[in-house]
């Protein structure tokens, strides 16, 4: 099975196309419009089998998946945190997809959001796969703070998931070679920010985990896309 995310930076109904190459089986996707609500007939023809979530209809969260592919909604409590879609697929394994925003929080913004979240569902992420833009990286930790994102992988690996990018390379939070994000568009403001967890023991072997290149996405996005195989 292939899983892909990407931060598509917005009119995702003018570049879903472009992720045709990679016959992924499950696309999560943020910054991309409601398809309901669309006026775009394409997108809405391409948007088949998919669950969304968003503060307006032109900019949110969405899963979306082959007609091959049963995906069921878990509305796990979410208790206005932003933004997070957890689905059953195929009535195998959890896949939470995210999108963390600051939320105008004074305190709990971007892995803030997904530390509260990660205490309200975590006794539900069995079999799970998190995947999305987490808008954060160990560099900037602050030492003061029990949820910085240190804290949320530490909490991730006590039950079972760890990162798929660092496992697959090798390499230590905070110490990535391959940026995922790149700020304002410009190439010499490289970071990675966006991740795919899994649990360990049902998805054991990764097959392939890949990340865009920027000379062939950065005029799409300022995120690049990632690939996984499971």
């Amino acid at each position: 099975m292939k899983i892909v995310n990407w931060n598509c930076n917005g009119a995702f109904r003018k570049k879903f196309k472009l992720l045709e190459q990679f016959d992924a089986d499950i696309i999560v996707i943020q910054e991309c419009e409601d398809p309901e609500r669309s006026i775009d007939t394409n997108y809405k023809d391409w948007a088949k089998n998919y669950i969304w979530i968003g503060d307006n209809k032109n900019k949110g969260l969405g899963i979306f998946c082959k007609e091959v592919i049963k995906i069921s909604n878990n509305n796990w409590q979410r208790e206005n945190l932003k933004h997070f879609l957890s689905a059953t697929i195929n009535d195998d394994f959890n896949l939470i997809g995210l999108w963390n925003h600051h939320a105008n929080s004074p305190t709990f913004g971007y892995i803030g959001q997904f530390w509260k979240y990660l205490q309200i569902n975590k006794s539900l992420m069995s079999k799970a796969i998190i995947i999305g833009d987490f808008n954060s990286n160990k560099i900037w930790d602050k030492w003061d703070r029990w949820w910085n994102h240190s804290d949320v992988v530490r909490e991730l690996e006590e039950i079972g998931i760890r990162s798929l990018y660092h496992d697959y390379h090798n390499e230590r939070q905070g110490e990535e070679s391959v940026p995922t994000f790149y700020l304002q568009k410009n190439v010499l403001k490289p970071f990675h920010i966006d991740y795919a967890f899994a649990d360990e023991k049902e998805f054991a072997v990764i097959k392939k985990f890949e990340i865009g290149l920027n000379n062939n996405w950065i005029q799409w996005s300022d995120h690049m896309p990632i690939l996984i195989e499971i």
